[in-house]
């Protein structure tokens, strides 16, 4: 069921940028609202299953028992990827975003703007162009191009996930202990792996 919902989405997101361009072509003033409307539908597109992923998990986590998500390092090459990933849908939301942005100025009545003022202040089609693209070399800025030069080597003392000792993979023995025997003064306990 919720499959279908998921589907649903961009479905309606669709139907959303389809009213506001007939809005606009009808002669409606273009507002924040219809300049909204694009940039809601890339953004949904573009991080629509990531967000829904992430909150699933901890909702499951939180009321169902399942498994806490896990939390993303701070530095290394998994959070380099994690970036990469994020600009990645950022692209992909501006991608989307712009392309019909820029229908509505066509539908609108087209014109360029001529300076920076007027490129964020005075048409709000061009004014959520300017904002998306402002935030997408923000967004590359902050992520990618900082984690690449600030924190792409894991930070002192932090394990990576290879190293964790799991039930799978037993923990090294300590200086001294015997393998496959507790510690001296550990209970006794089964063998047996848990997970």
């Amino acid at each position: 069921m919720s499959t279908v919902l998921l589907l649903g989405v961009p479905l309606a997101d669709l139907v959303l940028v389809t009213l506001t361009l007939v809005d606009l072509a009808g002669g409606s003033q273009p507002g924040n609202v219809h300049g909204l409307a694009a940039i809601y539908l890339g953004v949904s597109v573009a991080f629509g299953h990531y967000i829904v992923r992430r909150v699933d998990g901890w909702f499951a986590h939180r009321y169902a028992g399942g498994p806490k998500p896990a939390k993303l390092p701070t530095a290394g090459p998994e959070r380099m990827r994690h970036e990469w990933h994020s600009f990645k849908r950022m692209a992909i939301a501006w991608a989307l975003a712009v392309p019909l942005l820029l229908a509505m100025v066509v539908v609108s009545g087209w014109y360029v703007p001529t300076s920076l003022p007027e490129l964020f202040g005075s048409d709000p089609m061009w004014a959520w162009i300017g904002r998306a693209s402002a935030v997408l070399v923000l967004w590359f800025a902050t992520g990618p191009v900082y984690y690449g030069l600030y924190k792409s080597e894991p930070e002192e003392g932090a394990q990576t996930g290879s190293s964790v000792p799991t039930a799978i993979t037993p923990a090294e023995p300590e200086e001294g202990e015997v393998v496959g025997q507790a510690p001296a003064g550990a209970p006794a306990s089964s063998r047996r792996l848990t997970g």
